[in-house]
C-alpha cells in the first residue's frame, strides 16, 4: 500500500531531500514535495509553514522536513497545532515519537546527519504505529493547546 508523505526543505536540506525521495520506491511512498527545488538560499520558516498547512488540510498524514540542523524547520512546522514535528537523529528517537507521541512530521539536519542514518529513521518512523493508550491523554493536551 502506497503512503502519501509530504516533503519539505530549505536550501541546506535539499540534498538529503532528493536523496531520501529516491530511496523510497513509488509503491512504498507517493511523495508531495512541497519544495525547494534546488540548492539556492531560501527562508526554511516558509518551507515549515508549507508543511504545517499539508498536514493540517489533509494534503497528506506524514511529514518529512529538512534544513541544516532540522532545528529551525522543526520549530515552523510545530507552529501549526495539527503539527507533531519530531527532530530526529537516531532510530530509538524515530519510534518513540512515534508509539508514544503520535508524531505526524519527522525532520532531519541535512548537515549533521548520513544518508543511511536518514533513511533508517525514515523507514521506522513509517512502519511504527502509535500505542495510544496512556499515551493518548498526553497527545491530547498537545493539541488543545
Amino acid at each position: 500500500m502506497t503512503r502519501i508523505i509530504a516533503i519539505a526543505s530549505d536550501h541546506a536540506g535539499f540534498a538529503l531531500k532528493k536523496a531520501l525521495m529516491q530511496s523510497f520506491s513509488e509503491e512504498e511512498i507517493e511523495w508531495v514535495d512541497l519544495g525547494t527545488n534546488s540548492e539556492e538560499s531560501v527562508d526554511y520558516p516558509d518551507y515549515g509553514f508549507k508543511m504545517g498547512e499539508a498536514i493540517a488540510n489533509g494534503k497528506a498524514l506524514t511529514g518529512v522536513l529538512v534544513c541544516g540542523s532540522g532545528v529551525g524547520i522543526s520549530i515552523a512546522a510545530n507552529r501549526n497545532a495539527a503539527v507533531r514535528c519530531v527532530l530526529c537523529n537516531d532510530e530509538t528517537t524515530a519510534r518513540l515519537s512515534r508509539q508514544h507521541n503520535d508524531a505526524n512530521v519527522i525532520a532531519f539536519g541535512g548537515r549533521l546527519i548520513g544518508i543511511e542514518t536518514a533513511k533508517a529513521c525514515l523507514k521506522t518512523f513509517i512502519e511504527t504505529e502509535f500505542e495510544g493508550g496512556r499515551h493518548q491523554r498526553r497527545v491530547d493536551k498537545l493539541t488543545s493547546c
